[in-house]
């Protein structure tokens, strides 16, 4: 195994410290602009306890440096799960490393993935709720999760049976793209229930992510800590369903910590399972009836990490010839969303999906003032 992963491994995976500790004390001791785990690591027993660090935890880079930690075999199994197609191990340190989850606060040090990676650059809107969610529930995810993604927008869930299960379902029902977080190791997929599930993600262009080791069972603590890369990888989060004790709501208020959008849809006075969406509304997040009302007050954060693509060249571009009429309409000159749509005719649902995918493709921006004809 290449040493780079061996020592972001030994990280990851020393007990009594957090990735979040962790990256401060990378940050302090390296000299380089980039992270490097190579400094703390090689740290001695005294340079370790001033940082008060735990005495298992000095305990364990002791054996780091004696080559007696992480064992030959557990790196061994890791690299044979590498051999594997569509198989990967992205580190903090790699160029790889999805941007958007740098900006927590507790960045996972290390991202096993299987699928493709690429996907996680994609922008993102996670969908979650209840595990038990009713059958409008399920209908709700399965409806908002086909929308979104009809129009350009990678559905991220943990897939969970209930709510997270329908999105993902919904975008694989497309043959699109979408991104399941796991509270498990990627060899130990979780629940059993969704295995076939977890195999069309991959298939159909996903990704499976994990930030634990690759045989690590399904503990109850693992999926409070997961969510934050849930809400982490996206721009915003939608709760369909949820009650009061519910992880959906440790995702949401972890993407409001994150400065991320919350959105939850509002349910019968008399269903357990839409209090705690009630509760989150009550608390600030934006009520949403529909897919519209989420991709508007998206549309240009989505469209804002997508510009580093180059956008395409006028003899390369093959517009829909709904796209030609909407240009046309649009002209050269700033348009608010209200003027288009006394323009075009149509209503907000019909439109907003539209614009955005317009605007990911590069041929519109949707500035403060209103939309901009690029093309």
């Amino acid at each position: 195994m290449h040493e780079h992963l061996r020592e972001w491994i030994a990280l990851a995976e020393l007990p009594g410290v957090g990735p979040g500790v962790l990256l401060r004390l990378i940050q302090a001791c390296r000299s380089e602009s980039s992270a490097d785990a190579t400094p703390l690591l090689q740290l001695s027993g005294d340079q370790l306890r001033s940082f008060n660090l735990p005495t298992q935890t000095i305990h364990h880079i002791s054996a780091y440096q004696a080559g007696e930690w992480p064992a030959a075999d557990y790196l061994e199994g890791i690299d044979a799960w590498l051999d594997q197609p569509l198989n990967h191990l992205i580190t903090y340190a790699c160029d790889s490393y999805p941007t958007l989850l740098k900006q927590i606060s507790d960045p996972p040090l290390l991202l096993y993935v299987r699928g493709y990676p690429d996907v996680l650059h994609l922008p993102q809107l996670a969908i979650v709720g209840s595990r038990s969610a009713s059958r409008s529930g399920i209908a709700l995810s399965s409806a908002f999760a086909s929308d979104l993604t009809k129009a350009g927008v990678t559905i991220s869930s943990g897939l969970a049976r209930g709510v997270d299960g329908a999105a993902h379902m919904a975008a694989v029902a497309l043959s699109k793209p979408t991104v399941a977080v796991l509270g498990s190791g990627l060899m130990n997929i979780y629940p059993r229930h969704h295995l076939t599930l977890a195999d069309d993600i991959v298939n159909q262009g996903g990704a499976l992510v994990s930030e634990y080791p690759l045989t690590m069972a399904p503990l109850p603590h693992n999926f409070p800590r997961r969510n934050r890369i849930i809400s982490g990888l996206s721009a915003g989060v939608l709760v369909v369903e949820a009650a009061r004790r519910s992880g959906s709501l440790i995702t949401a208020r972890m993407a409001l910590e994150q400065g991320r959008e919350v959105f939850a849809l509002p349910g019968a006075l008399n269903n357990p399972q839409s209090h705690g969406c009630h509760d989150l509304i009550r608390e600030g997040a934006t009520l949403v009836e529909t897919s519209a009302q989420i991709i508007e007050p998206l549309a240009s954060l989505l469209g804002s990490y997508c510009y580093d693509e180059k956008r395409p060249s006028s003899d390369s571009i093959k517009l829909t010839d709904i796209e030609a009429q909407l240009l046309e309409q649009m002209g050269y000159q700033l348009v608010t969303l209200e003027q288009l749509l006394g323009i075009t005719g149509l209503n907000a649902a019909e439109l907003l999906p539209q614009l955005v995918g317009m605007e990911l493709s590069g041929y519109i921006e949707n500035t403060p003032d209103g939309y901009q004809r690029l093309i």
